[in-house]
């Protein structure tokens, strides 16, 4: 009878685990926002604080902390800024990391080439295959898939 009590609970943990990992993951894609417009960031949540730089439309930055009217953002190098929430969109982009990406026709090495993307360019993000690939878009509305670590911002 132990066996089978057990079994249940190990049947119960599994489940849970695999539901909070379904959380995880769903709530990984929320943690990717972008600049809407340009906008000062800053080294405190206050606008009294030190101005750093300016971050570029579609700038793609990892949410960190949500406080008020302010949010901690990292960027591609890892550095920590703060940004007012009102200049950032849910709309999600990456931008390339390598000195030049192919976005291909296909999630596939072997798929024609649409385009060569250039160091820093910002790509709209609209979806991850599932295997290594994301599927985006040029400003101009080319549309193609990208290397995943070809980007930054997924």
């Amino acid at each position: 009878m132990s066996r089978v009590a057990d079994k249940v609970v190990l049947m119960a943990k599994s489940s849970m685990l695999c539901g909070l990992l379904a959380v995880a993951a769903h709530a990984r894609a929320f943690d990717f926002v972008s600049v809407a417009t340009p906008a000062i960031l800053y080294d405190a949540p206050s606008l009294k604080a030190n101005r750093l730089f300016v971050a570029t439309r579609y700038l793609p930055l990892e949410q960190i902390v949500s406080l008020d009217n302010w949010i901690k953002v990292r960027d591609s190098s890892g550095k920590l800024y703060w940004i007012e929430k009102r200049a950032l969109s849910s709309k999600r982009f990456v931008t390339v990391i390598l000195p030049v990406a192919a976005v291909r026709a296909n999630p596939d090495e072997n798929s024609v080439v649409v385009f060569q993307a250039p160091q820093q360019l910002a790509l709209e993000w609209l979806g991850e295959t599932g295997s290594g690939w994301l599927q985006v878009r040029h400003l101009d509305g080319v549309a193609g898939y990208v290397k995943i670590n070809e980007v930054w911002g997924d």
